[in-house]
């Protein structure tokens, strides 16, 4: 029978995105050498934590209540947001390191000190995280995998709906902002099933975005080749 699960423990979880852009500048390897380890919401891999004990939400950012960012991308919408809502803890997660590397700067230049970065899986948080200790969850311009057979790749699938569901605290908010239509076609028809309930009043509510919604680079490159951005709000009901 073949094994499903690697040596260090962990589940064979297949992940199809990329770990690393071809280089790192000088400056980007001093914040991932010196910035990152201080950063860690706690022991997420299996690697530091194979028995996958859960994180104690009370030890990370202060107890601050938490909110979670699932791919940050360069993170500009993560520090905008923490320069905002100072009394607000942000764990982020990105397993691209150049991404990384690049909130790292930006976390740095901000001097902001609510934040805490997983570079990695968001599915190994989610092991990890005790239920319904995040207050409001973000997926900004997600991966669109825009092949119809890799439509199983994105996020949002029940593989990690359903965590996302359960760590969750009952009212929090889950917002997605895409520009890809399909994405916006097939975040309607999973993330209901896995509990959420849609906020955003329906079609003209899909352009409007949030008032306190930070434009990232993926937007305004959709923007400059004429796609339209869609911002969803569902909730986890109370």
């Amino acid at each position: 029978m073949q094994n499903d699960r690697h040596p260090s423990g962990a589940p064979w979880r297949n992940f199809y995105g990329r770990f690393r852009g071809k280089t790192i500048r000088s400056s980007q390897k001093d914040y991932l050498d010196n910035d990152l380890d201080a950063l860690s919401p706690g022991p997420v891999g299996w690697d530091v934590n194979p028995d996958r004990v859960p994180l104690d939400p009370a030890t990370i950012l202060g107890g601050r209540p938490l909110w979670l960012e699932i791919g940050f991308g360069a993170g500009e919408h993560m520090v905008a947001m923490a320069q905002r809502y100072p009394d607000i803890g942000l764990i982020g997660c990105e397993p691209f390191i150049n991404g990384v590397a690049m909130l790292l700067g930006k976390i740095r230049r901000a001097e902001v000190s609510n934040l805490a970065v997983h570079p990695g899986d968001v599915r190994d948080l989610f092991d990890v995280l005790p239920e319904g200790c995040i207050e409001k969850a973000f997926l900004n311009y997600p991966d669109p995998w825009p092949k119809t057979r890799h439509h199983r790749r994105r996020f949002v699938t029940a593989e990690h709906l359903d965590p996302l569901y359960r760590v969750l605290r009952p009212g929090a908010a889950f917002r997605v902002a895409t520009d890809i239509p399909d994405y916006v076609r097939q975040t309607l028809a999973e993330v209901p099933k896995a509990g959420f309930v849609l906020q955003t009043e329906l079609p003209d509510g899909m352009g409007v975005p949030w008032d306190d919604w930070i434009s990232t680079r993926y937007e305004m490159k959709a923007l400059r080749e004429g796609r339209r951005p869609h911002y969803l709000t569902f909730r986890k009901p109370a």
